[in-house]
């Protein structure tokens, strides 16, 4: 543990009130993420900046001094563009992660025909290296790191993979989300090739992902983090079949009581930045 006494939290997010709306989860995290504030712990919330998300109404502008990084996918350098708001009632900061490419349409996961977009595959792996790439730049160390929503369960594995040297995670701890599947499609062929970010992923770590299913993004994301939270009552039996308590993996069964009152998943949070 860092001698550094703050303790820090960061939530990596696809869905966040009042921003977007996908689950219930998206209001539960807005409670968990200003009752985390309230609690004393620093906290960040980064997610993507969805062209559906209104920048004037929700007051978002660039961060001018964290420009300049490129992400790269399977050799192609696409630059990253960061934008902040305030959230709502609040004094806690969220970063959007945007992108000329993958960002600026104006629908979230499906075109106007409701076709599932071909390149979402590759809009996840550049969400999941810009936010780990972010708060390298940011040089701010988390303790624990909250993963939410099926566009961030490749963070967990590229956090226990190719970033896992990395000065600024060496005691983070990682949580993810599971819920229930939220579309039926399968990512493009060319998902695996591109998500291999590093040589530091093997093909074992990778293999729970390879279906490139809705299901298998939520297993590979639970096997690679430390504590999973089950955040839907009607999770699928495949994944519960998967998330079963072991020595080394802590399982959080789903509240409805969170919808109201986050105080047990904030006294998770303390939990692991005391550990």
């Amino acid at each position: 543990m860092s001698a550094d006494t703050k303790k820090r939290v960061l939530i990596i997010a696809n869905e966040l009130s009042p921003y977007t709306e996908f689950t219930d989860f998206a209001h539960i995290l807005n409670k968990l993420a200003i009752k985390t504030f309230d609690s004393g712990l620093e906290i960040r919330v980064i997610m993507p900046r969805f062209g559906v998300i209104n920048e004037r109404r929700h007051r978002l502008h660039e961060v001018v001094r964290l420009s300049g990084i490129n992400v790269i996918i399977d050799k192609d350098d696409y630059p990253l563009q960061i934008k902040v708001a305030s959230l709502p009632n609040a004094r806690l900061q969220v970063y959007f992660m945007d992108n000329e490419d993958y960002f600026k349409r104006k629908s979230v996961f499906r075109d106007d025909q409701d076709e599932f977009f071909d390149d979402n595959a590759e809009r996840m792996i550049f969400f999941c290296k810009s936010a780990l790439e972010t708060v390298k730049k940011f040089g701010w160390p988390p303790h624990v790191i909250h993963c939410h929503g099926w566009m961030t369960s490749l963070a967990p594995l590229y956090l226990k993979t190719t970033y896992k040297k990395e000065p600024v995670f060496g005691y983070s701890k990682v949580i993810y989300t599971a819920q229930a599947d939220q579309f039926a499609e399968t990512l493009n062929p060319n998902f695996m090739k591109k998500a291999m970010i590093s040589s530091e992923i093997k093909d074992k770590d990778f293999e729970a992902f390879k279906p490139g299913t809705n299901s298998a993004l939520t297993i590979g994301g639970s096997r690679h983090a430390d504590v999973v939270v089950i955040g839907s009552d009607t999770i699928g039996d495949n994944i519960s079949d998967e998330l079963k308590p072991s020595k080394t993996k802590k399982i959080v069964k789903y509240d409805e009581a969170w919808k109201e009152d986050v105080s047990s998943l904030l006294e998770l949070y303390k939990s692991l930045t005391e550990s």
